[in-house]
């Protein structure tokens, strides 16, 4: 009988999703080369593009930012999640759990446009019972930013703990590690992969941020997406392409080494488990 994968129909349909999916983005990077100031006429190969936006201070500026802002935010909503994730895990049932679960997840479902008025609205109360935050800044945006970050790294740091072997920690305790040492050298390497996935997401989610960054944002703190919707309303300028183009070659980088560090850390941890127990077999 005929193989189901390799139905005609399939290989067909898996060719229009990845050219639905990548085309695109291959046409932007073949439209950053354009000579013409036209982004849908070909005039000729040129790198000039390039040229004029590393000399756009305005986009320079607003990566800087949007960089700044979400490595930062990144960091916190790792750590915070973490945090959260290990509760939710650890602590079983306590009085408020479905609350503090409830608050945890709320970020995920909940309308952009909602969230950030909400944000708006508590830093302008803060303002003026306390003077803190004094206008809106890149303080701001990260503080909204890790708002709805952490529950993303939250979902996925508890994704993974739930698959833990509690065993490990117990045995390392039982050797004579206290509990902080053994979540630091057996537990951690393990959920390694996770946090590095809940940070790569939360810089993600930070970098694309348009609606929350438009709320937080102050007139000195321009982040790029808000740079590069107020350009893209007038026209699309063919130094938008080459910027889309250094994000995602900066991105499939980003993407490569993580891959790389997750498959290393999978590797050792096999290699750990098979020397342990030949080591094992050869006491016996």
């Amino acid at each position: 009988m005929k193989s189901v994968s390799r139905s005609p129909f399939l290989i067909t349909m898996l060719a229009f999703g990845f050219a639905f999916l990548y085309l695109p983005i291959l046409l932007l990077i073949l439209y950053s080369f354009n000579e013409s100031r036209l982004v849908t006429v070909w005039g000729g190969f040129s790198v000039k593009w390039y040229a004029e936006l590393f000399q756009d201070a305005q986009i320079l500026g607003a990566a800087k930012i949007s960089l700044t802002v979400a490595a930062i935010t990144a960091t916190l909503a790792t750590a915070l999640g973490t945090l959260a994730g290990l509760v939710l895990v650890r602590f079983g049932r306590f009085r408020g759990r479905t609350l503090f679960s409830g608050m945890i997840t709320a970020p995920l479902v909940m309308p952009e446009v909602v969230t950030g008025l909400s944000i708006l609205l508590l830093f302008v109360a803060l303002e003026q019972l306390i003077g803190w935050p004094a206008g809106r800044g890149v303080t701001t945006i990260t503080i909204a930013h890790v708002t709805f970050t952490m529950a993303y790294v939250a979902i996925i740091v508890q994704s993974r703990l739930t698959q833990l072997d509690g065993s490990m920690e117990e045995a390392a305790m039982d050797l004579g590690a206290r509990p902080a040492k053994a979540f630091l050298l057996v537990t951690l390497p393990i959920i390694a992969p996770a946090l590095v996935s809940g940070w790569l997401l939360a810089f993600t989610l930070s970098l694309d941020d348009l609606v929350i960054a438009s709320f937080a944002a102050g007139p000195d703190s321009t982040t790029l997406p808000m740079v590069v919707f107020s350009s893209v309303r007038l026209g699309v300028s063919p130094k938008i392409n080459a910027l889309a183009t250094l994000l995602v070659l900066g991105a499939t980088i980003i993407i490569i080494g993580a891959a790389w560090f997750m498959h290393r850390q999978d590797r050792d941890r096999d290699r750990a488990v098979a020397r342990a127990m030949a080591e094992q077999k050869d006491r016996e």
